[in-house]
Parts: C-alpha cells; structure tokens; sequence
C-alpha cells in the first residue's frame, strides 16, 4: 500500500538519552521523533537550560520532533486532584512546541476512578478540564489529541464518542495496543476487554494521529505480553489498511513496550536489546504497510 504520511516513534524507548534516540531515529531512516522523555523526565519538565540543548542536538541531526508525548491530563492524574500539574505542564508544554515548530500534543482525559461505576466518573469536570487546555493549546496555534489509554475516553468507544461531543473540535490520536488491556466499561460487567478494530471503526472520522502498539492480553496473569506490529490482538494491519485507504497521510508513531514498558518500572532492558527491538519494531512495521493490499481511498 502507498502510505503518503510520514513515520516516527516514542523514541524513549529506544534508550532514555538524546543521543540514543537521534541514532535509533537516524537507524530507520526517519526524520522526526515523538518526543516524550529525554533523560528521564518528560519534555516539558527539562529545565530551560537542558531544554536548550536539546533543541540545539536535534537541529544538529537534522531532526524535528513532531509531537509532543506529554503527560498532560494522562492516566497518572487523578480528576479529583487539583488542575493545577497539568495546567502547568500545558504553559511549559506551549512555548517549547511552538520553538521546535512541533503542532501536535497528546494529552488525555484523567484517570479512571476504580472504585466508581462508569457513569459515576466526574464526566462534567472532566470535560471542562479538557476544554480549557483544548483552548490553550488552539489559541496558542497548537493542536491537542486525546488518546485512549487508561482514562475516561479510554473506557470505550461511547466515552470518547460523549467527549468529542462536549469538547467541540477535539482530535483523536488512536493507540491500537491500548484496548487489547483495557476493560470495555460500556458493557456489562464483569467488563470484557476491548475490540480495537471497533473502537476505531467508532471514532475514525475524528483520528488525526496513530499509535502503533500490539500485544495479546493472558487473562490468567493479568497482564498484556507486547508483540511486534501485527502479531497480536490490537488488529493493526485492518486498522492500518482502513486509515491508509481513507487518505490518510499523517504520522504512524511506534510505541513498542518490547523492551520497556514505560509506565511499569519493573520491567528492565539491557541497553542494546531496547536500542534494537525499537528498530527492529519500525522495520517491521514499514514492512506491514508495505504489504498491505492497495485501495481505493473512500470518504
């Protein structure tokens, strides 16, 4: 299939320094990055000086960063908490993007509330929270995606179908590892996990950006066993194939969780295995999209 978007990736799981990720960006052949951590912390919370440098190597390399993977509103934040962290993620987030020219933002909606039914989730605070730093981020010339992960969109389809309808003009970044784990709380319980292929099939018309990730959920070890793009239940390839065969023609991010997870600390890599499966994981997949059967783009 003739993709016409361009290629990039969380490089922070190809190794936690700059200089492993411009050369693991470099190894594949891409021109932009997916900048989440550098160095540990999260792009919007390097201090000025370090941010500096950072803007310096990369325009060194000939790099730029085509989204920032920030952790603004994500799964680490409880809506019953104050505003006020992710407030200040988005004001330090907005002038960095716009030095580096970067237009895209992942931001998210909360966590989910564990021990509160799903409609019992603060849905109203919740959504004047995303449209105040949706603003933000537009006023500022800047475009916010919500992704799907572990928070009140990513519940399923029909919460993030309800946020779009409450926080107008939103867009989607679309994860298709993430529902192979989540619980799909617009069902019965006990909750089954999610179809990624019909979750997407639900909000496509809203997806700006993809994520690529890919894992088969063992319901006996409670806990999702990564794969590379295509090998396991996140239906990339159909995913891929619809969107690519709809037009689109921005960017496929990877976001392995071979080597690293990045949200579970105890999950450990030797350096060169990380570096490696990173590459190894866009290799394979330019080589998915490459076999994927032509179509004609529909509306």
């Amino acid at each position: 299939m003739i993709f016409n978007g361009y290629y990039t990736g969380f490089a922070d799981e190809a190794g936690a320094d700059l200089e492993t990720q411009i050369r693991a960006t470099r190894a594949l052949g891409w021109s932009c990055l997916e900048a989440r951590n550098i160095g540990g912390r999260n792009i919007h919370d390097l201090s000025d000086a370090e941010f500096d440098q950072v803007c310096g190597r990369l325009d060194e390399a000939g790099l730029r960063v085509n989204c920032f993977g920030s952790a603004i509103a994500n799964w680490a934040k409880a809506i019953t908490d104050p505003f006020d962290s992710s407030l200040a993620e988005a004001r330090r987030a907005i002038p960095r993007m716009q030095r580096l020219g970067t237009q895209l933002v992942r931001i998210m909606s909360f966590a989910v509330i564990k021990d509160r039914p799903p409609d019992d989730q603060m849905a109203e605070e919740r959504f004047r929270r995303v449209r105040e730093l949706q603003q933000m981020f537009t006023d500022a010339g800047l475009t916010p995606l919500h992704e799907n992960c572990m928070n009140y969109g990513g519940m399923g389809y029909t919460y993030t179908l309800r946020l779009l309808e409450a926080v107008p003009g939103l867009r989607l970044v679309f994860d298709t590892g993430n529902p192979v784990f989540s619980d799909d709380r617009s069902k019965a319980a006990p909750y089954p996990k999610q179809s990624a292929f019909a979750f997407y099939a639900q909000v496509r018309d809203f997806v700006s950006y993809i994520h690529i990730k890919d894992g088969i959920w063992n319901a006996a070890e409670g806990r999702t066993h990564y794969t590379f793009p295509g090998e396991g239940h996140g239906d990339v390839p159909e995913i891929l194939a619809d969107l690519i065969g709809r037009g689109y023609a921005g960017g496929i991010s990877i976001e392995p969780h071979l080597a690293v997870v990045h949200h579970d600390s105890t999950v450990r890599s030797e350096a060169a295995v990380r570096f490696d499966n990173y590459v190894e994981y866009g290799r394979r997949l330019m080589a998915l999209v490459e076999r994927l059967p032509q179509r004609t783009p529909t509306a």
